[in-house]
């Protein structure tokens, strides 16, 4: 019998590739989505690749009778949570919005699980949670800083919350996976990463760019203390992020304790510059990208790549994609939708 899997925020970037990855894996995936972010043409991407339509409930995590709804009809047993807002910049300009959907929903979608009776959750952590780092790589015993954005406070928060519920014997088994920068798009180039508007990601802008949608690119900060002055990030193929959350499904599937509360690491373990980044686009393309330096964004960490040996000893997952994979795959994801009526412009 298949496992039902509410996928929370499963018509985003991160969640629809992982839908892709529980379906290939033999679980049910069930998703929720308010498509503020994500654009419903993901759905037919998803079909695409996998030959199945997926229930999917369009409705906000901070809803309890849909929840209600949800886990009751589908018999859910296990969840994935991706549904929060996370644009570093736009946290630091709304962080009342932030804190409402990042924080509130986190606890409305606990509720609804201990009341239903589902104790496996997956957290959609975030490397933020450790600041601006004293030593490199981070470990998942590096200090947690104070946050440099409300974004990265709302991580923070959420795996308290976690952690706490779990401290108070309430049947849960958890892990939170902090990762690190996810590029790139499913190989088919049928799902992809399709920000509504102007993106807050590097590699979109990058490929929207070089598809002729924006003048030229800014690279914001050029005087870090870093080999070429740009900030450094470990940048993690979205398909190797997404197998990564299988695993963790499957490793609470082994726990015996009812107890359980755990983080993990999710990166490749290598370090590389926004100007390595498009480097690595330019050298997979063929294509040159017009770029500017500009100055530093507010909230920006100017160094943090991960130390990834606990996520092989744990989860047996350890990332297999390069940098050229992901700068190759989210071309050809690029490349498609700007042949189409779906171009985020």
């Amino acid at each position: 019998m298949q496992k039902n899997i509410l996928v929370t925020g499963g018509a985003g970037y991160i969640g629809s590739h992982v839908t892709v990855r529980l379906h290939e894996e033999g679980f049910q995936p069930i998703l929720l989505d308010n498509f503020s972010n994500a654009n419903k043409s993901v759905l037919e991407g998803l079909k695409k690749i996998t030959g199945k339509v997926f229930p999917c409930y369009e409705g906000d995590v901070l809803d309890e009778a849909l929840l209600g709804k949800i886990f009751s009809t589908h018999q859910i047993q296990g969840v994935i949570h991706f549904a929060a807002k996370k644009a570093v910049g736009e946290s630091v300009e709304k962080p009342l919005s932030y804190y409402k959907n990042n924080v509130s929903g986190l606890i409305t979608l606990l509720e609804a699980m201990m009341s239903h009776g589902v104790a496996q959750l997956v957290f959609s952590s975030s490397c933020t949670v450790y600041g601006q780092p004293d030593e490199l790589p981070v470990t998942e015993g590096s200090p947690k800083k104070p946050a440099n954005s409300p974004y990265g406070n709302t991580k923070q928060i959420g795996e308290e919350i976690i952690e706490d519920t779990v401290k108070s014997g309430q049947r849960l088994q958890s892990i939170a996976l902090r990762y690190f920068n996810p590029i790139g798009a499913h190989p088919s180039a049928a799902i992809g990463e399709l920000p509504l508007g102007t993106p807050n990601n590097l590699v979109p802008f990058i490929t929207q760019t070089a598809a002729g949608l924006r003048k030229e690119l800014t690279v914001f900060g050029n005087d870090y203390h870093t080999p070429d002055g740009t900030c450094i990030r470990d940048y993690i193929h979205v398909m190797d992020l997404a197998d990564a959350h299988v695993q963790c499904l499957k490793h609470l599937e082994t726990l015996a304790e009812n107890h359980h509360f755990d983080v993990i690491n999710v990166g490749t373990g290598n370090g590389s510059t926004v100007l390595e980044a498009i480097q690595s686009f330019e050298k997979v393309t063929g294509k040159k990208l017009p770029y500017t330096l500009g100055l530093r964004r507010p909230g920006d960490v100017e160094k943090v790549y991960a130390a990834a040996e606990k996520a092989k000893e744990v989860l047996h997952w350890q990332a297999h994609l390069t940098l050229d994979d992901a700068m190759r795959d989210a071309w050809h994801w690029q490349q498609k939708i700007s042949g189409s009526d779906k171009s985020p412009m």
